[in-house]
């Protein structure tokens, strides 16, 4: 990771996609499972597209909402804005 960045939880919603909205409405078993695979990989995609390897780490592919949560800087959230293929990102708030 990056010295002296500190890193926290951010969700990063995708752009609208038609080829997730097609294997999205697909609901049998080969269905959901090549929206797992495509998600994952799109998803790796766009981090390794816009951040360097090793600086950051992805938690978690979200089905419902083509979004990831990953481990980033401020500064790697700021970039990941910039990509044309997210919609958002957002910092976990965590309530107490």
């Amino acid at each position: 990771m990056e010295e002296d960045q500190k890193t926290e939880q951010h969700f990063v919603f995708m752009n609208y996609d038609p080829e997730y909205e097609r294997l999205r409405s697909n609901k049998t078993k080969r269905g959901v499972h090549e929206l797992d695979l495509y998600l994952s990989r799109k998803h790796d995609e766009v981090l390794s597209n816009n951040l360097r390897p090793g600086t950051y780490c992805k938690t978690l592919s979200l089905v419902i909402v083509d979004a990831f949560a990953v481990q980033i800087s401020d500064h790697q959230a700021n970039v990941l804005r910039s990509a044309k293929e997210v919609r958002i990102v957002e910092k976990n708030q965590e309530l107490a």
